[in-house]
């Protein structure tokens, strides 16, 4: 543990060590200068020696600092999730990283309730008793006839799984970290491009150069997918769910199943396109941007998916079961919303004809329209929900389509909105507020007669108390 801080804090102070290195290096002190090396360490070695932390009375408490002392404590049945983080150096000394989920919607690091560099078994001993479940650890060292429950894998890393890579969010990152280390290779070389460069350039270069880009990106993509990952596992034993992925930093997150709301299925324009799906857990107390700790299934197989929110949630009616429709109402609401957003596209284009431009813009203008006619008959067709096994069900959207699963017993409340347009046609945008995730699950465009009778048979007499008697 006295190894750890250290080498965190020197990492922290990296850009000012290599500043004093330089500067020690062109003012003739030379080597001394590293002595600025001490700083970080001693820093580390402080804060090693001033973090505490105990479980009592109910409550977890964590002490830390010097000169200005932080305190940070919390009740224990508020702990959402246990998240047991190792970097390579932790791995290699044996250590883990607890960090406790609360629900807490503070974004800044200092305000976690994280407990760095602790052992191995009592960081297994420690999550166990959080969520009041068994550790496989200890599960797998007892004797058959002891052991609580026996741990159940419902889903395992395979390299198929690779495929799926360059279809996830982590090819757009891989395109932006190309684009970002472009613009900085043209700023310090400042390279000039002259009307002779643009003229020796033929199609064969350029078809090269794309398809390059092409390979780097796919390659980033399937090394962060790798690298992020790789070695999952998803399984249950005891009262919670444990995932375990990670190549390098391995990272272990435990959900209470108590505190497990629902699954949301996340499918893509992308992923749709390459037969697969990921999965997520809508946790009490949990908001939507700790959605790490709630990642149940990375971009896989779209079977494994229905798979895991299956064994998730306990049936798979929510997942199979097909939704009920929205009506021509809502789908004539998709197509004109859709022809609406092309529409000065094309009034351009016949501008611009007018005006005396060539009239294969015209044609041009006619693929936005093409675009949107396709993405109102994929949002049409995604449009559905329904009541099924004790699940309130949800499904909307093209490129970011999702559907959602909640249990009834975690709705708290109902949100109708209409607008002046949808009170006109009969429909409302309706919303089963819960208290994980984004806070909600919400589907456009329901008919108020559906609407009413998916909240009643979800909650019964939650909204029908306020219905005006005919």
């Amino acid at each position: 543990m006295l190894l750890v801080h250290p080498i965190k804090e020197v990492g922290r102070f990296l850009p000012v060590l290599v500043g004093l290195l330089v500067a020690g290096g062109a003012s003739g002190t030379g080597p001394w200068a590293l002595l600025g090396v001490g700083i970080p360490v001693g820093l580390g070695v402080v804060r090693y020696l001033t973090t505490t932390y105990r479980i009592a009375d109910g409550r977890v408490e964590l002490q830390r600092g010097l000169l200005q002392r932080h305190t940070l404590s919390t009740p224990v049945d508020r702990v959402r999730t246990v998240d047991l983080t190792a970097s390579p150096v932790h791995r290699l000394l044996g250590l883990t990283t607890v960090v406790i989920g609360t629900g807490s919607v503070t974004s800044d690091s200092d305000e976690r309730l994280a407990l760095d560099a602790l052992p191995q078994e009592e960081a297994a001993r420690l999550r166990a008793e959080l969520l009041h479940t068994a550790s496989p650890a200890a599960a797998g060292d007892a004797p058959a006839d002891e052991a609580v429950e026996q741990e159940q894998v419902v889903a395992r890393f395979v390299p198929r799984w690779l495929w799926y890579a360059p279809f996830s969010g982590t090819a757009l990152v891989g395109l932006g970290a190309i684009l970002a280390t472009g613009a900085q290779l043209n700023e310090s070389i400042q390279i000039r491009v002259s009307e002779e460069d643009l003229a020796a350039v033929d199609l064969t270069l350029v078809v090269g150069v794309v398809l390059a880009a092409i390979v780097l990106v796919v390659l980033l993509a399937v090394g962060g997918y790798l690298v992020t990952n790789g070695g999952f596992v998803l399984s249950r034993y005891g009262a919670a769910w444990h995932v375990r992925r990670g190549l390098l930093t391995r990272r272990e997150t435990s959900i209470d199943v108590a505190r497990l709301a629902g699954v949301s299925i996340g499918e893509p324009a992308a992923l749709r396109v390459a037969r697969g799906r990921r999965v997520g857990a809508i946790v009490t107390g949990l908001s939507g941007d700790q959605a790490s700790s709630a990642m149940l299934l990375p971009p896989a197989p779209r079977a494994t998916g229905y798979d895991v929110a299956s064994a998730v949630l306990g049936t798979p009616a929510p997942v199979s079961t097909a939704l009920l429709p929205h009506g021509r109402t809502a789908t004539t609401r998709r197509y004109t919303r859709a022809l609406l957003g092309s529409l000065p596209f094309v009034a351009a284009a016949a501008l611009a004809v007018l005006a005396g431009g060539p009239a294969w813009l015209l044609v041009v203008a006619l693929l936005p329209l093409a675009v949107a006619l396709a993405l109102a008959t994929d949002r049409a067709r995604a449009l559905g929900h329904a009541f099924v096994d004790g699940h309130v069900v949800m499904r909307s959207g093209s490129v970011l389509r999702s559907r959602d699963a909640v249990a009834a017993g975690h709705v708290i409340g109902w949100n109708q909105r209409a607008t002046w347009f949808q009170r006109r046609a009969g429909l409302v945008a309706l919303a089963a507020t819960t208290a994980g995730g984004k806070g909600q699950v919400h589907v456009p465009d329901v008919p108020v007669d559906a609407a009413i009778a998916l909240a009643e048979a979800a909650t019964p007499g939650l909204v029908g108390q306020f219905l005006e008697s005919r």
